[in-house]
């Protein structure tokens, strides 16, 4: 069953999916077979699966793909960027995929690799998430024909910024972007991180006025970890809320900063969900720990595990 269609009426509770990346090392390996194996204990609605800048991971990402086919019964979502590739690069891999049964992609532009200052584009390659999902269609077209529906997600950007009337604002560019998205092809969207409700909400009007119609899925990080909060604004220009940061800081121990982040994640979920959010797509960062305390506590985890009991 394609992602898509999971989206295409309203279900009587939102989706749950995960974010995993490949692992790194022999190591990581072993730890992520073991988060894959308790995330799908719950019956997740799909993993997504990332794949490096430039392609970096491209052998790693696809053998996590098909060890979720292979081992589990939870679709997989397969990252694509086009930052550095080809196009006939790109339609070999993603040809090679559906060979293996994919059939679900997140069409992103995607990043440079860091620390290449003398890097440049691939001259044959594409510049726009739009191109990507446009490729996608032309190849599963030829390849596929109609009949074998694929679906096809890509990023939406809350953003974090707002107004000299403390209201959240969308930048209109990401928006125009969003609807160049859809006019190519896309299903649905999911979002990067954010840490206001507020964003999520605006990010869906602006949208819906802007005259995109695909569903807009929030992308949320349990927000337990402050080492981890900051890297991440570092890396995406979101600020992560003082108040927050404080309160983690504050706590007197490793467990009431957990919990502390717990109560904030459950406030954040609420908030999306309260603004009509489809779903919840969590980036777990290859750990089980935090995502499935998050649901549990948020009332969103299955009394009964897809094969089994639920995790406690």
């Amino acid at each position: 069953m394609s992602t898509a269609s999971l989206y295409r009426a309203p279900g009587e509770r939102p989706t749950i999916s995960f974010e995993l990346y490949p692992p790194r090392t022999p190591k990581g390996e072993v730890s992520l077979q073991r988060t894959v194996l308790d995330l799908a204990q719950i019956g997740p609605d799909y993993f997504s699966v990332t794949y490096g800048a430039s392609g970096a991971t491209r052998q790693t990402s696809r053998d996590l793909i098909c060890s979720i086919l292979r081992d589990t019964p939870v679709t997989p979502i397969a990252h694509l960027t086009c930052v550095g590739a080809s196009e006939a690069d790109l339609t070999e891999y993603v040809s090679e995929l559906l060979d293996e049964g994919v059939r679900d992609f997140l069409a992103l532009r995607g990043d440079p690799p860091a620390g290449q200052e003398d890097w440049q584009p691939h001259p044959e390659g594409l510049t726009r998430a739009s191109q990507l999902v446009a490729l996608l269609r032309t190849v599963v077209a030829a390849r596929l024909g109609p009949a074998d529906p694929v679906s096809i997600s890509v990023a939406a950007y809350p953003g974090g910024d707002y107004g000299p009337d403390g209201q959240a604002v969308v930048d209109p560019s990401d928006v125009a972007a969003l609807l160049e998205k859809q006019d190519a092809g896309a299903d649905f969207a999911i979002t990067q991180v954010f840490f206001d409700p507020a964003h999520y909400a605006e990010l869906v009007s602006a949208a819906r006025a802007g005259g995109v119609r695909i569903p807009i899925i929030p992308g949320l990080i349990p927000l337990t970890d402050p080492k981890r909060l900051r890297r991440l604004e570092e890396l995406t220009g979101v600020r992560v809320p003082e108040q927050l940061l404080d309160s983690l800081d504050s706590a007197e121990s490793p467990d009431e900063a957990y919990q502390r982040g717990l109560t904030a994640s459950v406030d954040l979920i609420d908030g999306v969900l309260a603004a009509g959010a489809p779903g919840l797509h969590l980036y777990t960062f290859n750990s089980s720990k935090a995502a499935l305390d998050l649901l549990d506590r948020a009332g969103l985890a299955p009394t009964v595990a897809l094969g089994g009991t639920a995790p406690q």
